[in-house]
């Protein structure tokens, strides 16, 4: 996935921005609304890690000028303010998931995959695609109950098809999802961690359609 973490210390925001790297998704990391309201505009997000007390702003109205846009991206709160009538404003206003602070990185790594899950259709964490069984929880990944090692990189690629299995990805797509403003793209990139993929998974798990770029089997 790409996340958009909005977050104002710089000390959480890089432990967070580290750990969501770890799990196989690109982060942009803004500490300010403006800069919040500038990166949605210039991308397609996946999923939100919102602040509520930023700079210059509250994160609670950012939220919904999204939800009154009509803008159905995923939004996990990550905020101090732990009262009750906090996290039902929260809720209310649309976020899909509300973290208090402090908060251990583990469990919002298990709470972003929950809400990408729900999201992507997929709240059963097992998928199985011929000899193939995909945990998207555990971000594991056996092929005839073999166990196959994946690279971030890798992981990220299979984890947009298999959000959108009936979807084709173009290449311009899939570099989005894999890397953030400021990574530098090699032109060939995407060929080469397809390659690796297919090399571990199976030639005939992701499609070429010429012309336009890649598609996932369908599962059985």
């Amino acid at each position: 996935m790409r996340v958009l973490l909005v977050e104002d210390d710089n000390l959480l925001g890089q432990a967070v921005k580290e750990q969501i790297t770890r799990d196989g998704h690109s982060t942009d990391h803004v500490t300010t609304l403006r800069d919040a309201r500038r990166y949605f505009e210039a991308a397609n997000y996946d999923l939100i890690l919102l602040d509520l007390l930023l700079p210059d702003g509250k994160g609670i109205g950012f939220l919904r000028e999204l939800r009154g846009s009509r803008s159905s991206v995923p939004v996990v709160i990550l905020t101090a303010l732990d009262q009750i009538a906090d996290r039902i404003t929260g809720l209310n206003a649309g976020a899909d998931d509300y973290l208090v602070k402090p908060f251990d990185l583990s469990e919002l790594s298990a709470r972003v995959n929950a809400v990408a899950r729900r999201y992507a259709g997929n709240p059963n964490p097992l998928l199985t695609f011929g000899d193939i069984e995909i945990d998207l929880a555990a971000h594991g990944v056996t092929r005839a109950g073999r166990h196959i090692s994946l690279t971030a990189s890798e992981w990220a690629l299979l984890e947009a098809f298999v959000q959108r299995p009936n979807a084709i990805l173009s290449k311009a797509q899939l570099e989005e999802r894999l890397y953030s403003f400021n990574d530098e793209i090699g032109s060939n990139t995407i060929e080469v961690h397809m390659s690796r993929l297919r090399k571990k998974l199976g030639a005939d798990l992701i499609e070429t359609v010429r012309g336009l770029g890649y598609k996932l089997r369908q599962s059985r």
